[in-house]
């Protein structure tokens, strides 16, 4: 907290910390740094998305209240860690959670780059929590405050992308920083944001390992991708590339021993649905028919998506993407959001690693017996099946 307005020695700024059958204070002249100790704090997470509520009063010395404000703050520690086997890995409040995300472009039919209402960003947000994910990248745009208040509120992880810039001017680097200042500054409290993207996909892309270092140093609680796809630099905390619209995992010679491999980008299906496109057929990385097929289609990516968690040490993947946009009809949500494309009962299932088990094997039918084998991806579920006539 900052303290503006007429220098005098007889005030006194207090920090009140309210917590679940928990309440701390302290007490310091205004400028000089407040600690509150929180014992056996309760940390966020997307399970869990806790909030501390935090009270400043300025009062004098006679005890008079001059002002009052008040807010919040979450505790959590992001980091990459390296599991048994060795693997560096994404690590929420020292545990491995595999992050499973939507790009989210924030583009909307009326306002474009502003939401219609309070409610429409909730709406966003909620709606990619019940479909089973528990992150959204906020792709080369920063958003309204309040839409970060209802990540930290809802659980909802967040990757924030800088915004892409011309680098054709010593000009145009020089706001590019400032900008990207004020972006980390504006931020910075809020508990689902984990992750700083500077660049993706090499646009307006230089200075790449100088950003990774000031990002660190204005911010070391936090990671940082130093480019979403394309043109790795080899610094920053995750090794991270595109793929579409199959999964891929970033091979552990391209991440190094370090650093997390991640999945920034894949997917991209699209379905074109009648009366909510914003001009007529979009376009997707594959178009499919229908919801049913774009169900299955999905359904697909994700049985190659998950195995790469164990097998090929992937720490996160990002589908593309929330929302239809313009032109781009690959949301698994209508521009208008009015419909979504497939069950996101269904979905959550799916991205849990409740999926339609498969046959591993085919035994020959030219005999009255053939032997069948079908596997899940679920450890410890039960696989029911019925035979027809």
């Amino acid at each position: 907290a900052q303290v503006q307005g007429e220098r005098r020695r007889d005030l006194k700024l207090i920090a009140r910390v309210n917590g679940e059958n928990f309440n701390a204070e302290s007490a310091g002249r205004p400028g000089t740094p407040l600690l509150l100790r929180i014992s056996n704090p309760r940390a966020w997470s997307p399970d869990d998305p806790f909030l501390y509520d935090l009270e400043l009063e300025l009062v004098d010395d006679a005890g008079n209240s001059i002002d009052k404000v008040k807010g919040y703050f979450g505790l959590r520690k992001i980091s990459v860690e390296k599991d048994a086997a060795g693997v560096p890995r994404l690590y929420l409040n020292n545990e491995p959670l595999f992050q499973l995300g939507l790009l989210d472009q924030g583009y909307w039919p009326d306002g474009l780059y502003t939401a219609p209402t309070d409610e429409a960003l909730i709406h966003d947000i909620a709606t990619a929590k019940n479909m089973g994910f528990n992150l959204l990248r906020k792709h080369v745009k920063v958003e309204p405050q309040r839409w970060y208040y209802h990540c930290d509120r809802l659980g909802m992880l967040v990757w924030q992308d800088m915004p892409s810039a011309a680098n054709n001017s010593e000009s145009s680097r020089k706001k590019f920083r400032v900008e990207m200042k004020a972006m980390v500054d504006a931020l910075f409290n809020h508990p689902s944001v984990v992750m700083w993207v500077p660049f993706n996909e090499g646009w307006g892309q230089f200075n790449t390992d100088r950003f990774v270092v000031e990002l660190k140093n204005w911010d070391p609680t936090r990671l940082v991708d130093n480019a979403s796809g394309w043109t790795d630099s080899g610094f920053g905390d995750v090794m991270d590339i595109h793929s579409y619209p199959e999964p891929k995992a970033p091979s552990a010679e391209e991440a190094g021993p370090d650093r997390a491999r991640v999945l920034g980008e894949f997917g991209g299906l699209g379905l074109n649905i009648k009366g909510h496109t914003w001009a007529g057929k979009g376009w997707g990385y594959e178009l499919i028919p229908s919801s049913e097929g774009l169900m299955k289609a999905y359904e697909d990516l994700i049985w190659q998506l998950l195995p790469l968690n164990r097998e090929a040490g992937l720490s996160a993947a990002v589908y593309t993407q929330l929302s239809d946009i313009e032109e781009e009809n690959n949301g698994l949500v209508t521009y208008d959001r009015l419909l979504v494309k497939i069950d996101p009962v269904i979905v959550k299932k799916i991205n849990a690693g409740y999926l339609t088990p498969r046959p591993d094997r085919l035994g020959s039918f030219f005999y009255k017996k053939a032997p069948v084998a079908f596997r899940t991806l679920k450890e410890g579920a039960t696989i029911r099946y019925k035979l027809g006539e």
